[in-house]
C-alpha cells in the first residue's frame, strides 16, 4: 500500500481530484435528466451512488492506466483506458448498491458513465493541447523533437538522464538537448513493456515501430543499444529506416569514449551512417603495435592523394613518423592532403610531397635515393573496372609495372617493408583490373619468394569495396538523390563487400605492423551488401521512399563486372592471427622463372599499345582470369538454386 501511495504523485492526485468531480458532476446531471422525465431516483440513492462512484471510477482509472501517462502524450490507447476505467467503476458501483440496497438504478447508471466518460476525455484533451502550448510558449519551432529510443537498458536511462538534466539546467555545455523529447521507448524484451525509464514509457517491442512512430507522432528515433549484437543492429536499422525519419544512433560499445573532453553519452549521439547499415561493428586494431611499428620511421606513400593513400597519410602521422613522403601523379589531391595535414600539424611534421609516376622507373629511383624510406605503402593504381576494361594497357602500365617498379626498388633500396594495397577483385577476375591486381600480388609473393636478394618484408592487404572512396557507389547515389535523379543500380542481384576507408587503412596498417613477409591480409568484412538494399535505405535515410519518390533504374552489368566478389581463391586456405577478424590467405607458389619470361611479355605488350597481346598474357599470367559472362552465368545459377 505504501509503495502504490509513494508512486501516486502530486500530478496524479491533482488528476484524480480533477475525475472525482467530473464523476460526480456526471452524476448531478443524469440525476436532474431523469428526474425531468420522471425516471429518476431518489435523493438518498443519488448520495449513496455519488460516494460510491466516485470512489469505485477513480480506483478503475488507476487500475486500467489511465494515470501512468504524461498528460501531454496522451493518445488513443490512453482514453481507452480512461474508458475502461469508468466501465470498471460504475459496474463495480451497480453490483455493490445491488448487494446493500437489493435494488439497481441502470438507467441512471448507463447514463452517468456516457456523461463521465465525454467530461474525462475532453478534460484530458483540453488540458493535453494546453499544457503543450504553454510548455511550447518560446521554444523555437525546431527544438524539443518528439523523439522515440530504441533500446530499454542503461545506456537508456543514462542518455535520457542526461537529456533532462541539459534541458532544465540553465549552464549546461550540450546544447543539443533542446532537439530531444522522449515519448516513448521500444524493446524486445516484452517483460519490460508497460514499464518506465526515468518516466518515459517502454511502449512496444521493434516490431511495432512504425505503428508507434505513427500513433505517437514521433519525430526523430534514436538508436541506443551500444552493445547490441551486429545482425540484429542491422535489423533494427533497417526497420527505423523504413519510417522515413532521422535515425541517430549512440555508437558501439567499443566506440564510447569517456575523457576529460568526452563527458556524456548525450555529446556522442550522431546521424545515422550508411556503414551502420551494414551490419557488422567497425573493426578496431591495436594502436600500440601499429605506433611501435611507424615511430621514428621514414614511410613513403605512392598514390598519396587518393581515397586510400591520403587517409594512410593521415594515420601514420598520429604514430610520430620521422618523415612522410607522398608521391602522387596527382597534382591536386596531393595538394589537397599536404594542406589539411598543414594545418593539422605545422611544422611539428616532417612531410614531403613529390609528383611522380610509379611507371617510371627511373624518377622513382630518384626518389627512393634521395629519402631512403624504411617502410612503403603501395597504394598507387588504376581501380575503376569499367574505364580499365576501355583502357587495358593503362591498368597494367600503372597497376602491374608500376607495382613491380615500385616493389623491385623497396628490395634494391633496403626498405624493411613494402605493403601493397589489393582487392577482392583480383579473386577470380572478371575484369582487366582485377587480373592487373592479381598479377601485383604475384609480383609480390615472387619477390618474397627470394629471400637472397635483400631483407625487404614484402606483405600484401585485400579488401573489398570502400564506402566514400573516388568511384564508389555511395557518393554516386547520394548526388542522384539529392538532384532528384533515379539512382542508377547494374542489377538487382549484385552483391559486394563493404568496409570504411579507416577501416581499410587501418588493416594495411596492422598488415605492415604483424607481417613476417610473403603473407596476403584478408579481412573478415561479414556478410556481403545487396547493392539495391544500401541503395533503399540510403533513400530511406533522405527522409523518401524507394520506387516512389525516389526510383531505383537497373541499368544492366557494366563491361567486365562480376554479379558477387569473393575475398579467396579456391586454392587459397586461412590462417587466423592475433586479430581475429584479420586472416592470412595460404601462399601460392610462383615458378620464378617462367613468371619473369611472361611478365617481360604482357610489359612489353602494354608499352606497345598491343591491346589483344597484352590481354592474351595476362591470362596466361592469371590462370583464373575468366571471362565476367561465364562466371556471372555460374553465379546468378548458384542464386537461383539456393
Amino acid at each position: 500500500m505504501k509503495s502504490i501511495l509513494s508512486k501516486f504523485r502530486f500530478r496524479k492526485v491533482l488528476l484524480a481530484l480533477a475525475d472525482a468531480f467530473i464523476v460526480a458532476v456526471s452524476a448531478l446531471i443524469a440525476f436532474t435528466a431523469l428526474n425531468l422525465l420522471e425516471g429518476g431516483i431518489s435523493t438518498r440513492m443519488l448520495l449513496v451512488s455519488v460516494t460510491l462512484s466516485v470512489l469505485t471510477c477513480v480506483g478503475g482509472l488507476y487500475i486500467s492506466g489511465a494515470y501512468s501517462k504524461l498528460w501531454r502524450y496522451f493518445n488513443r490507447r490512453d482514453y481507452l483506458s480512461c474508458v475502461n476505467g469508468i466501465v470498471i467503476g460504475l459496474s463495480t458501483t451497480v453490483i455493490a448498491v445491488y448487494i446493500v440496497k437489493g435494488e439497481t438504478a441502470l438507467r441512471f447508471a448507463l447514463l452517468q458513465a456516457v456523461i463521465a466518460i465525454i467530461g474525462i476525455c475532453l478534460f484530458r484533451f483540453a488540458f493535453k493541447t494546453t499544457f503543450i502550448e504553454l510548455v511550447n510558449v518560446g521554444k523555437n519551432d525546431a527544438a524539443y523533437q518528439r523523439t522515440m529510443i530504441i533500446g530499454g537498458g542503461r545506456a537508456c536511462k543514462m542518455l535520457i538522464r542526461e537529456i533532462r538534466n541539459a534541458q532544465n539546467s540553465p549552464y549546461a555545455e550540450d546544447k543539443s538537448a533542446a532537439n530531444y523529447e522522449p515519448v516513448c521507448i521500444i524493446d524486445d524484451n516484452r517483460d519490460k513493456i508497460g514499464e518506465k525509464v526515468e518516466n518515459v514509457q517502454i511502449v512496444g517491442s521493434t516490431n511495432e515501430i512504425e505503428k508507434f512512430v505513427s500513433e505517437m507522432e514521433i519525430q526523430q528515433i534514436i538508436f541506443c543499444i551500444p552493445s547490441c549484437l551486429e545482425d540484429e543492429r542491422r535489423r533494427i536499422l533497417d526497420v527505423c529506416s523504413k519510417t522515413g525519419l532521422p535515425i541517430k544512433v549512440i555508437p558501439f560499445l567499443g566506440n564510447l569514449i569517456f575523457d576529460e573532453t568526452h563527458t556524456s553519452l548525450l555529446g556522442q549521439v550522431r546521424d545515422i551512417k550508411v556503414e551502420d547499415l551494414l551490419g557488422r561493428d567497425p573493426i578496431r586494431f591495436d594502436n600500440e603495435d601499429i605506433r611501435a611499428f611507424i615511430r621514428g620511421k621514414v614511410c613513403m606513400v605512392t598514390g598519396g592523394g587518393g581515397s586510400i593513400g591520403s587517409e594512410l597519410v593521415r594515420q601514420i602521422a598520429k604514430y610520430d613518423p620521422q618523415q612522410i613522403i607522398i608521391i602522387d601523379i596527382c597534382e591536386n589531391y596531393a595538394y589537397d592532403i599536404q594542406q589539411e595535414l598543414i594545418m593539422d600539424y605545422g611544422d611539428s611534421l616532417d612531410l614531403v610531397v613529390r609528383i611522380a609516376s610509379v611507371r617510371d622507373y627511373f624518377r622513382m629511383n630518384q626518389l627512393f635515393s634521395e629519402f631512403k624510406p624504411d617502410i612503403v605503402f603501395h597504394a598507387a593504381a588504376h581501380k575503376h573496372v569499367p574505364l580499365m576494361e576501355e583502357s587495358p594497357m593503362e591498368a597494367i602500365k600503372n597497376n602491374v609495372i608500376g607495382t613491380f617498379n615500385t616493389a623491385t626498388l623497396a628490395q634494391y633500396h633496403n626498405v624493411k617493408k613494402f605493403v601493397m594495397i589489393s582487392t577482392d577483385k583480383a579473386v577470380n577476375p572478371t575484369n582487366v583490373m582485377g587480373a592487373s591486381k592479381r598479377c601485383c600480388e604475384m609480383i609480390v609473393q615472387y619477390l618474397a619468394q627470394d629471400k637472397t636478394k635483400g631483407g625487404t618484408d614484402f606483405v600484401t592487404t585485400r579488401f573489398g569495396n570502400v564506402l566514400g572512396s573516388n568511384g564508389s557507389v555511395i557518393p554516386k547515389f547520394k548526388r542522384q538523390i539529392e538532384e532528384g535523379k533515379p539512382v542508377t543500380v547494374t542489377h538487382p542481384d549484385i552483391i559486394r563487400y563493404f568496409m570504411t576507408i579507416p577501416e581499410a587503412v587501418s588493416l594495411v596498417m596492422e598488415a605492415a605492423a604483424i607481417a613476417k613477409g610473403g603473407e596476403i591480409f584478408v579481412l573478415d568484412m561479414g556478410k556481403p551488401v545487396r547493392i539495391v538494399a544500401l541503395a533503399e535505405n540510403l533513400i530511406r535515410m533522405y527522409g523518401k521512399t524507394p520506387y516512389k519518390d525516389v526510383k531505383i533504374v537497373f541499368t544492366g552489368l557494366r563491361p567486365g563486372e562480376k554479379i558477387k566478389e569473393e575475398l579467396l581463391m579456391d586454392e587459397e586456405g586461412l590462417q587466423k592471427t592475433k586479430n581475429k577478424l584479420i586472416f592470412i590467405g595460404r601462399q601460392i607458389d610462383i615458378e620464378p622463372q617462367a613468371f619473369i619470361d611472361e611478365l617481360r611479355r604482357l610489359r612489353d605488350a602494354a608499352q606497345e599499345n598491343n591491346e589483344q597481346a597484352a590481354v592474351e598474357a595476362l591470362h596466361r599470367i592469371v590462370p583464373t582470369f575468366v571471362t565476367p559472362e561465364e562466371f556471372n552465368r555460374k553465379a546468378l545459377a548458384a542464386v537461383q538454386a539456393s
